[in-house]
């Protein structure tokens, strides 16, 4: 039996309970997080694959995509599979220094996403209002910037999660009531004066989520306004279907992580805490496993060349 009434100084590890008052259904609830997990590793991939492979899709926007695809991969391989140990395995340990990584890199790549988000609004709003000058506007080196200052960006707001639990000592359980080291669950087991920590967790959720919108927002303004000046009705559709599957992106990125987040901080005491975990898991997969889906249905350039490699391979069995 664990013990919840000894007090631990800075455990060398921590127990991951899994999805809370659900242990018995473990494996039941594996099948489809382990789909999806599957789903998102071969989608990113092949996406990356394409763009890799194909001359004509070394262009800004498809390099967006990529850096959108690497992050997706990055980020729920950052949870995933310490989750499947624990649903199929019962290996519910997690070393501190481990725990203090993942808290790092869940937010990190949060963050990255949220930026490559902003990146690719920015880049349809030059693509759509200023085409004769898109190519001599986003070039390489502007786009190298714009990557590493996401990056930059990422790592100084992540790097804070880890140093503000590192500085308590006692905690009242080793036991976090999750399915990987949240920041929150974390801090809920701590000795200790945790306003810091929620207040910066409220600070990077409402900073980046806010500027970030913000930043769409505008980028969309702008295309909006430019599009309706369009006397043809034809070209404004097509205008607009470009950004077709940048918006399903956004939506879906963000309406999960707002609700995940407004769930975690205001609805713990109507929302059941296994609903609660099992949205953080889906939260972290869901859009991984459905961008190059969105974007795969919606461009032409990489539809085709998904229907070509599946029409090459089957000429081949």
């Amino acid at each position: 039996m664990l013990v919840f009434n000894k007090t631990y100084f800075r455990p060398s590890t921590f127990i991951l309970v899994g999805i809370p008052g659900l242990e018995d259904e473990h494996i039941w609830i594996s099948i489809p997080f382990c789909t999806l997990y599957f789903m998102a590793l071969l989608g990113n991939c092949t996406i990356l694959y394409i763009i890799k492979t194909d001359q004509t899709l070394h262009e800004p926007m498809y390099i967006f995509l990529s850096m959108l695809a690497v992050n997706d991969v990055g980020f729920c391989s950052t949870t995933v599979p310490k989750m499947l140990c624990i649903f199929w395995f019962s290996s519910h340990e997690t070393d501190y220094v481990s725990c203090l990584s993942q808290i790092f890199f869940i937010h990190s790549l949060s963050v990255v996403e949220s930026g490559i988000l902003a990146a690719m609004a920015y880049d349809r709003y030059v693509a759509i209002c200023y085409p004769l000058r898109y190519s001599s506007i986003l070039t390489n080196k502007l786009i190298a910037k714009i990557g590493l200052a996401i990056l930059i960006r990422a790592v100084i707001m992540g790097i804070f999660f880890p140093i503000l639990v590192q500085r308590f000592h006692y905690f009242k359980s080793i036991v976090i009531s999750h399915s990987y080291c949240e920041h929150m669950a974390v801090v809920n087991l701590v000795y200790g004066d945790t306003k810091p920590n929620n207040a910066y967790g409220l600070f990077v959720s409402m900073f980046i989520g806010l500027f970030d919108l913000m930043a769409i927002a505008w980028s969309y303004a702008m295309i909006l306004r430019a599009v309706f000046k369009i006397g043809s009705k034809v070209a404004r559709l097509k205008a607009l279907s470009t950004c077709g599957a940048h918006i399903c992106v956004i939506l879906i990125a963000y309406v999960l992580a707002f609700f995940s987040f407004l769930s975690h901080r205001f609805g713990q005491q109507s929302i059941p805490h296994h609903v609660h975990i099992f949205l953080a898991n889906t939260y972290v997969l869901l859009p991984a496993m459905l961008n190059p889906f969105v974007y795969g249905a919606n461009t032409k350039q990489i539809r085709n060349k998904v229907l070509r490699m599946f029409r090459h391979g089957k000429g081949h069995v």
